[in-house]
This record gives structure tokens, C-alpha cells and sequence, in this order.
């Protein structure tokens, strides 16, 4: 039940967040060249601070549980931060993260939500494996529906296709503990059948 309860908590969340960054200041870009659409500048700042949340909840349960995938995942995360804040350089965007120390957060929905996903995965290696195969759907659903809103900003859609290859692999070093440790993971934000091609399928080379 509880794995459930995280979940309508995650679609409300989200839901909300990502509202306030659609309406919120969005760029100190004056340059007209550089001008980026307000649904992509909005796109680029929820995913820099959705890839700090995913790295510093890892980070944290790497503490709690001392479970390798954690670490390992998070160094990814640190990774995927990096590109997008280079992406906001380039377009001389606000950069959300700015100074903010691990689990701090700038978006107070993302704080809660770091709270709450910490309170779930702290139970036991289990939930918090269920925790990272949560937060990888949602970055893939996230990244999936902002690939459509950039299709004449090639250099940003490589950046996204790098980070969704990244997280359908994560998926499926989580899905692959979670059966290992007796679990069983039904997805909230992408389909079944999305979930099941993916965590069936091999991994993917090039860029996590």
C-alpha cells in the first residue's frame, strides 16, 4: 500500500511542479538569437532540478542502505545535471540548482517530494529500490514529452536523448534488483507495456 501512496502523492506533485515552472520567471536572456520558447525554458529548468532530486535521493539511500546501485546511479545523475546546466549557460538560463546543498531544493513541490520519497525508501533495500525505479519512469515520462517540444533545438534534444537512454537503463538495473530481492514493480507514469519493453530489452550503449 505504501508503494501506492508514494505514487498518487508523485502524480499530484508533479503535476503541480511542474505548473509553477510553466508560469514562473523563466530566463535574463536577451539575446534574441538565443531565445528559447517559454514551454522549453520551463522544460530545461524542471529537469536540471528533477535529475538533483533523483541524484540526491540516491545519494541518501546509498547512506541508509549501503546498496551499490545507489552510488553508482547518483554519479549518473551528477552527470545528467551537469548537461542540462551547460544547456542553461548556452541560453544564459536562471539555474535553479545555483548554490543549493544535497536535498535542498529551490521548487518547495520538489522538496516535498524529496522528503516523501526518503521517508519511503528508508523502510527497507526493497522500497527504496521501488523508490528508484519510480523516480527513472518519471524522469523517462518527463523526458519523453519535452523531446516533443524541441524538435528545432537539436542541441537540447541530444542532451534529452542522452539522459532517456540513461534512465531506461537505470530502470533496468532497478527492475533487475527488485526481482532479485522477491519485489515486483507495476509503473504509474509510463504504461505497462512501455515498462515491460523496456526492462526486457538489453541495455543501451553510449552516453548514461
Amino acid at each position: 500500500m505504501k508503494i501506492l501512496f508514494i505514487k498518487s502523492v508523485l502524480c499530484f506533485l508533479i503535476l503541480s511542479m511542474f505548473n509553477a515552472y510553466a508560469a514562473g520567471p523563466k530566463s535574463k536572456n536577451t539575446t534574441p538569437s538565443l531565445a528559447l520558447p517559454e514551454d522549453v525554458v520551463a522544460g530545461l529548468t524542471l529537469m536540471r532540478e528533477e535529475e538533483k532530486l533523483a541524484r540526491d535521493v540516491y545519494l541518501a539511500l546509498y547512506t541508509m542502505h549501503g546498496t551499490a546501485i545507489f552510488s553508482n546511479i547518483a554519479n549518473s545523475e551528477q552527470s545528467h545535471m551537469d548537461a542540462l546546466k551547460k544547456l542553461l549557460d548556452r541560453y544564459a538560463l536562471n539555474d535553479p540548482v545555483g548554490a543549493n546543498l544535497e536535498g535542498i531544493f529551490t521548487s518547495a513541490d520538489l522538496q516535498q517530494l524529496y522528503f516523501q520519497l526518503l521517508a519511503t525508501g528508508s523502510s527497507s533495500t526493497l522500497d527504496a529500490l521501488y523508490v528508484g525505479a519510480t523516480v527513472e519512469e518519471l524522469d523517462i515520462y518527463d523526458l519523453q514529452r519535452l523531446l516533443t517540444e524541441v524538435e528545432t533545438n537539436s542541441d537540447i534534444a541530444v542532451v534529452y536523448e542522452n539522459l532517456l537512454r540513461g534512465s531506461r537503463n537505470h530502470l533496468r538495473s532497478f527492475h533487475k534488483l527488485i526481482v532479485k530481492n522477491g519485489g515486483s514493480y507495476s509503473p504509474v507514469f509510463i504504461s505497462q507495456t512501455h515498462y515491460d519493453d523496456i526492462v526486457n530489452s538489453p541495455m543501451e550503449r553510449g552516453r548514461r
